[in-house]
């Protein structure tokens, strides 16, 4: 088992997964680590996704606690026998780590939700409304790392724009396709870009009209990630100290729950589109 001195937000839900299933069945780690005939210090490790683990390994843990769920251990097995170096590894080391686990979990997740209340969302802005926002929320940042992070963002765009795009839906309020982050032109060009997505059959773009009553969810914001199996679904939500991964069950209800409710006070994806072509003509 080699160490790992950064793991990934992935090698770290794989090892938590391990160590719920091992609760779960009421066992201590020294007791798994005598099963398997290794130092309790390097089970401790491996839950933590510090340690790396073989598929064959978790085959054999998974039957020692006695898990019956064969998609779920399958998935356990990929996940650890997964060696994909990614585009997003070039940003390793330049980048902060949330911007590539955010890249990872796109690229493994079989659909994504999204609500986002402040801005466009990533996986739709454009190069000139990206790099709008990071000058202004992080106007310390020298040009060379803003071209990195509107670099990596263009690049998250590989999910909705592959051969096999994963099903994207997302939902945004009125207010941040009305606010120009820069000047009209690249407001109109973002626009554009939207619809020309939606056409293409890419993505699902809902609107949530400001004139809508009953909708206090301005803090809604938050990304759903479909897992292979439902119990490896992830949450993602903006966090003081930066960006959460959410992998508890009743969190992740919370969230399904979340984006439904903000669903029934969107427009549907019809007239969400047609509600874009208007704002883009007015522009």
């Amino acid at each position: 088992m080699a160490a790992r001195s950064n793991p990934t937000a992935r090698q770290i839900r794989l090892g938590s997964e391990l160590r719920k299933l091992r609760e779960a069945a009421g066992l201590k780690s020294r007791e798994v680590a005598a099963f398997l005939n290794t130092a309790p210090g390097q089970m401790s490790q491996v839950e933590a996704g510090i340690a790396a683990v073989s598929a064959e390994r978790i085959r054999r843990l998974a039957a020692h606690y006695a898990c019956t769920d064969e998609a779920f251990v399958d998935a356990l097995a990929s996940m650890a026998g997964d060696r994909t170096r990614g585009w997003w590894e070039e940003y390793r080391g330049v980048l902060p780590p949330a911007f590539l686990d955010t890249a990872e979990a796109e690229h493994h997740a079989t659909f994504l939700r999204e609500v986002v209340t402040a801005y466009i969302p990533g996986l739709l802005q454009t190069a000139d409304y990206a790099r709008a926002v990071f000058t202004y929320t992080r106007p310390e940042l020298p040009e060379n790392e803003v071209a990195l992070r509107v670099d990596h963002r263009m690049r998250r765009r590989a999910v909705i724009e592959r051969d096999t795009p994963v099903p994207y839906e997302s939902i945004t309020h009125e207010f941040t396709l009305r606010v120009h982050v820069a000047d009209r032109q690249v407001s109109r060009a973002q626009l554009r870009f939207i619809l020309d997505t939606i056409e293409a059959g890419q993505v699902t773009v809902r609107v949530i009209p400001v004139e809508r009553e009953g909708f206090a969810g301005a803090g809604a914001s938050m990304m759903y990630l479909g897992g292979p199996v439902p119990q490896l679904d992830t949450g993602q939500r903006d966090a003081p100290t930066g960006t959460a991964f959410i992998d508890a069950q009743p969190q992740l209800a919370q969230l399904r729950k979340l984006f439904h409710r903000v669903q029934e006070a969107a427009l549907d994806p019809t007239a969400s589109r047609d509600f874009i072509h208007r704002m883009a003509k007015e522009l």
